[in-house]
Parts: C-alpha cells; sequence; structure tokens
C-alpha cells in the first residue's frame, strides 16, 4: 500500500482545540488513570524503556495548563516535542531578536518529569518568518548558521535530539526551491547539520521528513542524501519518519525502510504518529487503528536502531487533524474525553510482548551479532557495537545494557580499537581518545541506566589501513566481556 498522506499540507500551528470544560477534563483524567489498571501500572513510557526505546508526545505550552491532557503526559510519555515553540518564527520573529521563553516553558516540564526533549526544528520553510524569506540570497547562509547557532547553543544539553532540518523534500524526491536552497543550493543542508553540531555537539541530529515511511522516490532521495553525507563526513545522526498516516493505510514496506536507513549507521526514530480516521469512526475502523498502531511499534521494535515512537499531541481533542483534514479526526490513541481507545491497549501489548530487540532479530536471552555488529557479556551490563564504515571514515552506535539489579547512576564505558581508528565527534556522551584508549561519559540526560535498560551513544571517526571493532568493554572499570 502507499502511505496515507499525498495531501498538501498545511503548517502544524496547534495541536487543536480543547473541546472540553476544565471541569469535566479534569475530573475524567481522574477516572480514566483510576478506571484503567493496565495503563496506571504500566505507563508506555516504563514499557517502552524496557524495551530500550521511548515513547513520546508533542506539546504546546498552552497544554501545560490542561489538566486532563497533562494528567496524562504525566505518566505517559518520557520523550516531548515542543509542537510551535522551538520554530523560527517564535524563536527569531525579528532579526537577532529572540524568544526562548515558551519553548523554555516545554524543557521545563521535560525536566521535572524525567523526559528527554526532541528538538523541533531549525531549518524548515515553512513557520518562516517573512523577514527571512525577504533577505537578499547573498545574507540567507550567515542569517540560517547565526539563528542555529543561537538557538542550539541556548538548549546545549537539554535537547537529546535536533531536528535539524525539517522536510526539504517534494513527493518526487527533488529539493524544495525554499530560499535556503536558492541562495545555496543542496549545500545548505549539511552546513545546518555541521552548524548545529559545533554549536551542541552532544546532541544527535536528524533530518525529519512526512511521506518517507515506506519506499518511494522521497525517501529514495533522501536514502541517496544520507549516504552522501555519511561519506563526506557530515555529522548526520538520524532519520526522523513523521508518520501521519490514513487509517488502513500504511506502507507495506515500513520495516524494510527503516532497516536500511539503520544500516547506513544513522538513528531512526517516529516523530509524529497520528492515524486519521474518516468521521464518525466505527468499532471496524477503530480496531483497524489499533492494527496500525501495533504494526508502528512492532517495526520499531525490530529496528535495534529505532530510538523510539513519538505521537504528535495527546488526545483527539487537541489533535490538528480536524483542523487541517475536514471529514477526519480520531486520530490519537485517546479519545477527546481521554478515554483510552483500542490504539492504546494494541500500542500496551506491542511493548509487552516478546523479549528485547537485536539488528530486527527478537532475543530472550545471549548474544545476537549480526551485519557488522558486535556484542559483549558479561557482569552486570552488554554492549553491542554496531558500525557502518567507508574507505578512511566510520561511524560507531552503542549499545550500554545494564543486566544487573540494581541503577547505574553515572558511567563511562572504555575500551581499545584493534586498529587505527581516530574519534572525531560524538553524540550523547563525552568521547574522548588517549592512543588506542576510548572512553564515553555519560552527559546529563542519559546518566542512568535502569536495570535492564540501556543508553545509547555514538560517534565519527577515521581510519587508515585497520578498522577492526573493539572486542571487549569496561564499564566503570568492571568487564562488560
Amino acid at each position: 500500500m502507499t502511505s496515507g498522506i499525498r495531501t498538501p499540507r498545511t503548517p502544524r500551528r496547534r495541536l487543536g482545540a480543547l473541546t472540553a470544560t476544565v471541569a469535566v477534563v479534569a475530573a475524567t483524567a481522574l477516572a480514566v488513570l483510576s478506571a484503567t489498571p493496565a495503563q496506571a501500572a504500566s505507563p508506555l513510557r516504563s514499557l517502552a524503556e524496557g524495551k530500550g526505546k521511548y515513547f513520546g508526545t508533542a506539546l504546546t505550552d498552552g497544554d501545560l495548563n490542561i489538566s486532563g491532557e497533562m494528567a496524562i503526559a504525566n505518566t505517559q510519555f518520557d520523550m516531548v516535542t515542543p509542537g510551535n515553540e522551538m520554530k523560527w518564527d517564535t524563536t527569531e520573529p525579528s532579526n537577532g531578536s529572540y524568544n526562548f521563553g515558551p519553548g523554555d516553558q516545554i524543557v521545563n516540564w521535560a525536566q521535572a518529569h524525567n523526559a528527554r526533549v526532541r528538538g523541533h526544528n531549525l531549518v524548515w520553510h515553512s513557520q518562516l518568518p517573512n523577514w527571512v524569506s525577504s533577505l537578499p540570497l547573498t545574507q540567507v547562509q550567515g542569517v540560517m548558521e547565526s539563528h542555529i547557532t543561537t538557538e542550539a547553543t541556548h538548549y546545549k544539553g537539554k535537547v537529546y535530539a535536533w531536528d535539524v532540518i525539517n522536510e526539504p523534500f517534494n513527493e518526487d524526491g527533488s529539493l524544495r526551491q525554499d530560499v535556503f536552497y536558492k541562495a545555496m543550493g543542496s549545500g545548505y543542508l549539511a552546513d545546518a547539520i555541521r552548524t548545529a553540531h559545533t554549536a551542541d555537539p552532544n546532541a544527535k541530529l536528524y533530518i525529519n521528513d512526512y511521506n518517507i515511511e515506506g519506499e518511494n522516490a522521497k525517501s529514495n532521495a533522501l536514502y541517496t542524501l544520507a549516504q552522501q553525507m555519511l561519506s563526506q563526513g557530515v555529522p548526520l545522526g538520524g532519520i526522523g519518519l513523521e508518520a501521519h498516516f490514513i487509517e488502513g493505510q500504511l506502507p507495506s514496506s515500513m520495516l524494510a525502510n527503516m532497516q536500511r536507513f539503520a544500516d547506513l549507521g544513522l538513528d531512526v526514530a517516529i516523530t509524529e504518529l497520528d492515524d486519521r480516521i474518516q468521521l464518525p469512526t466505527s468499532s471496524a475502523t477503530l480496531q483497524q487503528q489499533g492494527n496500525d498502531y501495533a504494526t508502528v511499534v512492532n517495526d520499531c521494535l525490530a529496528v535495534t536502531r529505532c530510538v523510539g515512537v513519538s505521537q504528535w499531541g495527546v488526545d483527539d481533542g487537541h489533535s490538528w487533524i480536524p483542523g487541517t483534514f475536514p471529514g477526519y479526526g480520531a486520530a490519537t490513541m485517546y479519545d477527546s474525553n481521554y478515554q483510552p481507545k483500542p490504539a492504546y491497549n494494541a500500542t500496551v501489548n506491542a511493548l509487552s510482548a516478546g523479549g528485547t530487540t537485536t539488528g530486527g532479530t527478537t532475543t530472550t536471552g545471549g548474544t545476537t551479532s549480526a551485519g557488522g555488529t558486535t556484542g559483549g557479556t558479561g557482569g552486570n551490563c552488554h554492549v553491542t557495537y554496531t558500525k557502518n564504515e567507508w574507505a578512511g571514515g566510520f561511524t560507531a552506535d552503542v549499545v550500554v545494557a545494564n543486566t544487573g539489579t540494581t541503577s547505574v547512576n553515572g558511567w563511562t564505558l572504555g575500551f581499545s580499537f584493534p586498529g587505527d581508528q581516530k574519534v572525531t565527534n560524538g553524540w550523547n556522551a563525552t568521547v574522548t581518545q588517549s592512543g588506542n584508549t576510548v572512553k564515553a561519559t555519560n552527559v546529563s540526560y542519559d546518566s542512568t541506566i535502569a536495570p535492564g535498560g540501556t543508553v545509547d551513544f555514538g560517534f565519527q571517526g577515521t581510519w587508515t589501513s585497520n578498522d577492526t571493532s573493539p572486542g571487549s568493554f569496561t564499564l566503570n572499570g568492571t568487564a562488560c566481556s
């Protein structure tokens, strides 16, 4: 099947409108949380963390004041994407005048609820102030770099990942002819990512787009771009698949598509999931929506480098769908009264089933090593090292699992290169090298590894004659293999 969102899009200016009074909202939310034992006992965030993933949502600063919506968000999600608060028209409405207050509110919520933040976004043709589009083309690069540097520096250490570039492609795989392309050609893409990396070297840097969930002209063009960037040493870290679907119309090639990006050494993430239904709903369409949600979650679980799933918004009453796609709605896991729908139950079941996942293979114990992945077990830790190599360069993804019964609070992973590799930059950890010895130390947002939990970091490097993967690791001085 083809993806169900081949429709011209309007900016997601707001996630939705309030559809119930605050008094009803508060009462309903309390009823939901007390009347759904599975939800209260096993939040989505806990189930996802048990699989080494996250489960997130999108919030606006206005959502923070809606008690019923936040009762769910506070419990269920461990990643948050600001709906509008970090976009250019909010953060720099006039040249050189910055406004980070709305974004700071989202970050403050995340810090108070032990959630990570996905920065969204730095460069996008939409929600772009007129003053940027009106600039002489000779000034665009300097303004773009200044904007990226200022915003990424402001949130340095507080943001897990950035959608550095948002929706750069047309449906046929060509690049949009926006002001950035007109000024710099396709080179603006690499320049934006390099600029963001300089400002915040520990953040994972993404290209995010829609209608790239399956294999098609658009995702093929992005795949080619990603290959080129990595071969040129551009610190691209991941691909965001927005996943705005129509009920029953998920692309059949989604899993294969996610895996091919992962095989490049990139993270993949489902960043804006919703699954709209033609109204009115029926038991059949709601059940199909549940099947769709389960498919998305299971595909993510099957790809080691799929880091997690984020739903775009919390509930149907605050979704952007009805205002953008007339006749459609009911696109999330929760209805307008904050009641969980079949999609919620299907998601819980998908996250609860099976064992852990490694490289697309589900395992319940032992070590699976394939496709350039080396694993080490022993003590109370397990390390999986996955390498993507090209002539003279490589990227490595490292997943550290806590196999013990107590939390690891603050960690340093140590290993030695068997070859002549040199680390050039890293993300999600501070990576240093002395001779062949490498140490990776946690950054602030991933300092704790819960029992059964994982952390994921990576780095890029160069090599001359030998890029053999390391075979042994220590965690805080104790051997993992």
